[in-house]
């Protein structure tokens, strides 16, 4: 028969075992293979439909799908890094009436609160341009797979916004009629894991 004393211990040791279990995965960290991910935007000029990319740009996502408590994301862009293959055109686009890049360099979408939805998820943060700053939901979704022996991410979604909420148009440009205000804005990224220590 065991003594209480005994008993004790086994029924602590089955509570901490019990509490381990419960204990949701820490989020795994990624960051951005540039090489093959893209980041792409389109807009509507003079009743035409166009599209560019951003060729610079920073992603680090700490994701765990059942510990999304702890999950988040951030995202810097280099905004004069736009290419839309017009050379013409991009240097419009970075001049001081729209995205003026040299005033406002970098483009930053922060999110610490990631949501399940019944198509994946929604990274809901804080979308900074132009010095403007306003919350955004993005929806995406990701899948992991096992390449050469590690876990890589691949993370998509689409979203639209408003450019004029964030001032990208001023002067002549504050008009919709030739440049639309809505940017649809797409990404397919691969996510390669981060150093620990992050």
């Amino acid at each position: 028969m065991r003594t209480a004393p005994a008993l004790a211990a086994l029924a602590a040791a089955f509570l901490t075992r019990a509490a381990g279990a419960a204990e949701p995965a820490a989020p795994a960290h990624y960051v951005l293979d540039g090489a093959k991910s893209s980041l792409e935007f389109s807009f509507t000029q003079a009743g035409a439909q166009n599209h560019g990319r951003f060729r610079r740009y920073t992603v680090a996502l700490d994701f765990a799908p059942d510990n999304l408590a702890a999950s988040r994301l951030e995202v810097a862009i280099e905004v004069a890094s736009l290419d839309t293959g017009d050379d013409e055109r991009d240097g419009t686009l970075r001049d001081a009436d729209l995205f003026a890049v040299k005033k406002f360099p970098q483009a930053r979408f922060s999110a610490p609160q990631i949501l399940k939805t019944a198509a994946g998820y929604e990274a809901v943060g804080k979308l900074t341009i132009r010095d403007v700053t306003r919350e955004v939901r993005v929806p995406f979704t990701f899948r992991t797979a096992s390449e050469q022996g590690a876990s890589v991410g691949y993370m998509s979604g689409k979203t639209t916004i408003k450019r004029l909420d964030y001032g990208v148009g001023q002067g002549d440009w504050k008009a919709t009629d030739q440049v639309g205000n809505d940017v649809g804005v797409s990404f397919a990224l691969r996510l390669v894991p981060g150093p620990a220590g992050h």
